[in-house]
This record gives structure tokens, sequence and C-alpha cells, in this order.
């Protein structure tokens, strides 16, 4: 495969970029990386953080525009009243400084959450199939309430009542389980 940038020489670096499910690719030479900024060598080396700080900054830099970070706007900066803490140096860190800046970040987490655990903001962990089973059956009823909630919210209430009817029967199943355990 030939560059795409010059067309002389041989694609050695490919980039690849997906935003919004959308998917983008260069193939170009080394030469051609870093002219275009691509590719930094000699300056600093590309570090997990990077690739985690990555996850913060959905806006962030494009290698496939030549963006780099300075070259965005500054925000104001959010900053936790307890640790005084900025967002920028949680998203360069990676860690929080003290409990309080998960609800002085709370808006800016729950993106993050959603791209990190597939459309979640909870995370509940795996369960042995076998040895989970009334925990499977109260994290279902939970999310059968859940449910319900919303149901009774939109005034939906025919559904809600099929939900409220799962519910029970699901209870007696955990009822008729615990029963039988002890």
């Amino acid at each position: 495969m030939e560059c795409q940038e010059c067309h002389q020489r041989p694609a050695t670096v490919h980039l690849t970029q997906v935003v919004n499910g959308q998917k983008s690719e260069i193939h170009v030479c080394e030469k051609c990386a870093k002219e275009n900024g691509y590719m930094n060598y000699g300056e600093e080396n590309f570090t997990l953080n990077d690739l985690l700080s990555g996850l913060f900054h959905s806006e962030g830099p494009s290698p496939l525009k030549g963006n780099t970070p300075h070259s965005y706007a500054q925000k104001p900066k959010l900053k936790c009243e307890n640790c005084s803490l900025t967002y920028e140096e949680f998203a360069r860190v990676g860690k929080f400084g003290c409990a309080e800046c998960y609800k002085t970040f709370d808006d800016r987490l729950d993106p993050i959450l959603r791209r990190v655990h597939s459309g979640n903001t909870r995370h509940d962990g795996k369960l042995p199939k076998r040895e989970g089973g009334n925990l499977h059956l109260k994290r279902e009823i939970e999310e059968h309430k859940t449910n319900l909630r919303q149901l009774i919210e939109q005034e939906e209430f025919e559904e809600a009542a099929k939900v409220r009817d799962k519910i029970r029967s699901l209870e007696d199943q955990l009822s008729k389980g615990e029963d039988g355990d002890g």
C-alpha cells in the first residue's frame, strides 16, 4: 500500500479513528506522518495515561486531523472545593484527590462511564451462573422495579401492571429459594 499523502513511499503508519460510530483510516509513510503531525518522535512518548485521558476528552485531539491538545480553546477550569484538584489534572493523572471529586466532576463522569461500560453508568460486576442464583434473581427484580417506576411516571399503567406481576412472580421464586436453602 502506498502513502496517501505523497504517493511515493510505502505506507508504514496506519491510523484508525472511530468517532460516533464513524470509522476513518489513513495510511501514510513515516516521513509524511512526521511532517503532518501524526507522529511526534523525540518529544513525549505516548503513555497509558495518554490513552486513558483520551476517554476523558472525547472532543480531544485527533491524529487524523493533525491537531494538538493546545489547539483547543480553553474552557473554564472545574475545581474540587475540598482538595483543589482540577478536572484537567484528574484527566491527566487518572485519579481523584478525594471523595468530593466524584460529586464535583459528576456531570463529566457520566458520559465517560457510558463509553467505558457500554451505555451503563453502573457497574454490577459478574456473578458465576451456578453460585449467584439468588443474586441474579435480586438483580432482575431491581431492574424490573426501576422499569416499573419509569412506566408509572410515563403513565403506561397496563405495561406497569405486567411488570408488577413479573416482580411478584420473581419475589415468590426468591422466597421459595431462600426457604429451601435454610
